[in-house]
C-alpha cells in the first residue's frame, strides 16, 4: 500500500506520540537489561535482533502497543465531488488513546506545538501523587498566537507535571487578500508575534494563581532540519519572583507542510537582533522625551510632583512599559452586545491585588491582557484597561483615569466623553456609572452647586491607546476638575506621535499581542441546575442537624426565576423591570394567612459550600433557612448567567412560606 507524503507524515506522528506516551524507550531498556542478564551464561552468544523482538513479544509489549493504537478512516461517501479531500491532522489527547481529528486547509501553513512534559517545578517537590478521585491543585497551560487561543487539560500539580498536549497553530498572512496564500519562509521570518504561554495554578477551592507568563520566539523551527525541533523552556515566576525559575517545559515544534529549504541560523539571529535594536532605540527615544515632558510639567507648578501621573507601569514579568500600551481597541464580536454589557462582564472578573510577601505598600503589577483573562481576576488597573479597550471597540471616546478613591487610596477607573461634552465615569469593579458635574469655584456663595455623585477624590492623569494627558489644574480634586482635554492650561498632553511610536500595534516587538475574547463553554442551564441541587442538599443537611424537616415547594422555586433574571438585567442596563410580575405571582402562590420571606444574593463563583457559608452569615438568610412554624415550605433558585471567558454572575434566592400564628 502506498501512502501520500502527508498521510505518511501523519501516520509517523501518531505512532511517535503514542510510543512517547507509553514510555516505550524505558520499557525497551528494561527488556534489554533483563535479556542480557539471562544470556550472560550462554557461551557469550551475540544477541540478535530476532532474539530481542522475541523478548518484546514474550513480555506482551508489542501487543500492548498495537492494542491501544487506533486509526480513523475517512469515508469516501462523505467527500463531495466538487471539494478536494483535505489532509486530516490528528493530535494526541491527554489520555493517549483518543485521537482528535481536524481538517487542514492544504493552502495554509501550520505550526504544530507539542508540550512534552514539565520538570523542576520545585515548589511542588513535596506533593504526593493524588489518589483516584481525590481533589487536588492543578496546572493549566494557556496559549495565544496570532488571534488564536488554546488551553490544555488541567493536570495535578507536581514537581514533574504531566503536561503533555498538542496545539495546532495556523500561520496566516496579515494583508487583505493574502489570507488564502500559503506563507513562505521570508514572510514567516518577518513575523515577530511570539507564542504567549500563561501557566495557571488552580487550588482545591477553585482559586487561581498566575505561575508564569512566557513569550516564545518560534522562528528557530525555520532553520531546523525537516522543520522539526525540540528544546527546553525555562519558565520564570511573576511579580516580585520574576527573576526566579518556576519550572521547565519541554517543547517540540514542527512546521506543516515543511518549507522546501530551511533558513540559515545566522539569518534568523540577525533578524531577531535587528528587531531588538529597533525596539530598544524606540524605547530609548520615548524615555528621553518622557523625561523632558515631565520636567516641563513640574515647571508649571511645583506641587505637581505629588500628583498621580503614571507614565510607566510594570507588567507581571517586571518589564516597565508605557501605560498607554496596556490599552488597545478591542472588539468582542458577538460575545458582548453593548458598552453596558461590557462593563458588566469586566465587573464579574474578581478583584484581587497582586500578592506580596510581607507588609508595606501594595505590589506594583499591571498584567498583560492574556494573563488577566486566563487568571480571571486582577487589580483595579487590569479591570480599567480592559473596560477602556472594550468601550473604545464600541466607538466611545474612552480613557483610563488614575487618581484616588475615598477610603481606598490610589485607584483606576474609566471616563467617557460624549459628543455634547458630558463626562461619565465607569467603575470597572462594579459596572456603576456616574455623571460628572463639576463645581464652579467662581460661582457666588449662595448659588446652587451640584453634589458629588462619584466616589473618586482626585485625578492625576488620563490616557488611552494613543493619548496621555496630565492634570495641570490648580486642584486635582475630581469635583472641581474640568475635563476639557483641548485646553492646554488644564491638561498637558504628550505628543501623540511619541505615544504611537511605542504603543501602536506592531510598533515594537516588546508589545504583547492582543488576544481575542473567548466564547463561554459553560452551559448556563446545566450549571444552574447543578448549583441548585447542591444548595438544596446543603439546606436540608443544615436543617437536619437542627432536627428540622425540610419540605420543598417546586412551584415556588420556579417563580423565583423571574426575580433573578430582573436583578441581572438591572445590573446590565441600570433599568429595573419585571418586579411587578414577580410580586403578583408570589401573592397568588402564597395562601391567605401565610407569610412569605425571600433573600436574594449575588456571587462571582459557583462553589456551593462557599456560597452557603456566606449566606448563613446574613441574619435574614439564616432566619429563612432555620425557619420553624406551621406548614413551612421552602424554595431555592439558582441562576448562572454566563459571559465571555466563562465569567459568571451567580444569583440565588432562598425563600419560605409558612402559616402565620397571631
Amino acid at each position: 500500500m502506498c501512502l501520500p507524503p502527508e498521510k505518511a507524515s501523519e501516520l509517523k506522528q501518531i505512532i511517535h506520540n503514542h510510543l512517547l506516551k507509553m514510555d516505550i524507550q524505558g520499557k525497551i531498556r528494561e527488556v534489554l537489561a533483563d535479556t542480557l542478564k539471562d544470556d550472560r551464561g550462554s557461551a557469550h552468544r551475540p544477541l540478535s535482533e530476532a532474539d530481542f523482538v522475541h523478548a518484546l513479544q514474550r513480555r506482551g509489549i508489542i501487543d500492548d502497543v498495537m492494542k491501544d493504537l487506533h486509526f480513523t478512516q475517512e469515508s469516501a461517501t462523505n467527500i463531495g465531488a466538487e471539494s478536494p479531500p483535505k489532509p486530516a491532522a490528528h493530535y494526541v489527547d491527554q489520555d493517549g488513546t483518543h485521537l482528535r481529528k481536524t481538517n487542514l486547509d492544504p493552502s495554509r501553513r501550520y505550526l504544530y506545538l507539542q508540550v512534552l512534559g514539565g520538570k523542576a517545578f520545585l515548589e511542588h517537590l513535596q506533593e504526593s501523587e493524588p489518589l483516584p478521585g481525590q481533589v487536588c491543585s492543578t496546572f493549566t497551560l494557556y496559549l495565544h498566537f496570532r488571534n488564536q487561543r488554546f488551553r490544555s487539560k488541567p493536570v495535578p500539580c507536581a514537581c514533574e507535571p504531566d503536561l503533555k498536549e498538542g496545539f495546532l497553530l495556523e500561520i496566516h498572512r496579515d494583508g487583505f487578500g493574502d489570507g488564502s496564500k500559503m506563507v513562505d519562509a521570508t514572510a514567516m521570518l518577518s513575523m515577530c508575534d511570539p507564542v504567549h504561554f500563561v501557566l495557571i495554578k488552580t487550588d482545591t477551592s477553585s482559586e487561581t494563581t498566575l505561575v508564569s507568563s512566557y513569550f516564545l520566539d518560534w522562528r528557530t523551527v525555520l532553520s531546523s532540519p525537516s522543520c522539526k525541533t525540540c528544546f527546553a523552556v525555562e519558565l520564570l515566576g511573576v511579580g516580585s519572583e520574576s527573576k526566579i525559575p518556576a519550572g521547565v517545559l519541554t517543547i517540540s515544534l514542527e512546521l506543516f507542510p515543511p518549507i522546501p529549504e530551511t533558513l540559515n541560523t545566522g539569518i534568523i539571529s540577525t533578524q531577531q537582533s535587528l528587531e531588538r535594536q529597533r525596539t530598544a532605540e524606540k524605547e530609548r527615544l520615548f524615555l528621553v522625551y518622557a523625561k523632558q515632558w515631565w520636567r516641563e510639567f513640574l515647571e508649571i507648578r511645583p506641587s505637581h510632583q505629588s500628583k498621580l501621573v503614571k507614565i510607566f507601569a510594570q507588567d507581571e514579568n517586571g518589564v516597565n512599559r508605557p501605560v498607554c500600551s496596556y490599552v488597545r481597541v478591542l472588539r468582542a464580536g458577538r460575545l458582548l452586545e453593548s458598552p453596558r454589557q461590557a462593563a458588566r462582564f469586566v465587573s464579574l472578573l474578581a478583584h484581587e491585588r497582586a500578592p506580596v510577601v510581607g507588609g508595606g505598600a501594595k505590589q506594583e503589577q499591571w498584567c498583560t491582557l492574556m494573563a488577566f483573562l486566563c487568571r480571571g481576576k486582577g487589580d483595579c488597573e487590569d479591570h480599567a484597561t480592559l473596560l477602556c479597550s472594550l468601550l473604545l471597540g464600541f466607538g466611545l471616546d474612552a480613557y483610563v483615569c488614575v487618581g484616588t478613591k475615598a477610603k481606598s487610596g490610589p485607584h483606576a477607573w474609566v471616563l467617557t466623553r460624549g459628543t455634547d461634552g458630558s463626562i461619565t465615569f465607569w467603575e470597572s469593579l462594579t459596572a456603576h456609572r456616574y455623571l460628572h458635574r463639576p463645581i464652579d469655584p467662581d460661582a457666588p456663595p449662595l448659588a446652587p452647586q451640584p453634589k458629588p455623585s462619584s466616589p473618586y477624590c482626585t485625578v492625576g492623569c488620563v490616557f488611552n491607546h494613543q493619548t496621555f494627558l496630565a492634570n495641570c489644574q490648580p486642584s486635582d480634586a475630581v469635583d472641581l476638575c474640568v475635563f476639557d482635554f483641548q485646553n492646554p492650561s488644564r491638561w498637558k498632553a504628550m505628543s501623540e506621535e511619541a505615544v504611537k511610536s511605542v504603543c501602536a500595534p506592531g510598533s515594537t516587538t516588546s508589545l504583547p499581542p492582543l488576544p481575542p475574547l473567548c466564547a463561554p463553554s459553560l452551559d448556563p442551564a446545566e450549571a444552574s441546575n447543578h448549583l441548585e441541587l447542591e444548595m438544596r442538599f446543603l439546606v436540608s443537611e443544615h436543617r437536619k442537624d437542627l432536627d428540622l424537616a425540610t419540605v420543598w415547594d417546586d412551584h415556588l422555586s420556579y417563580l423565583l426565576s423571574s426575580a433573578l433574571s430582573a436583578y441581572e438585567m438591572e445590573r446590565c442596563t441600570g433599568v429595573s423591570c419585571g418586579n411587578e410580575e414577580f410580586q403578583d405571582a408570589v401573592r397568588r402562590a402564597v395562601p391567605d394567612g401565610h407569610t412569605f420571606k425571600g433573600f436574594p444574593i449575588h456571587f462571582l463563583h459557583r462553589n456551593a459550600r462557599r456560597a452557603f457559608a456566606t449566606c448563613l452569615r446574613s441574619p435574614f438568610c439564616e432566619e429563612i433557612v432555620c425557619c420553624r412554624g406551621d406548614h413551612v415550605r421552602f424554595a431555592v433558585r439558582a441562576r448562572v448567567f454566563v459571559y465571555p471567558e466563562n465569567a459568571c454572575a451567580v444569583w440565588m434566592m432562598f425563600a419560605c412560606k409558612y402559616r402565620s400564628v397571631l
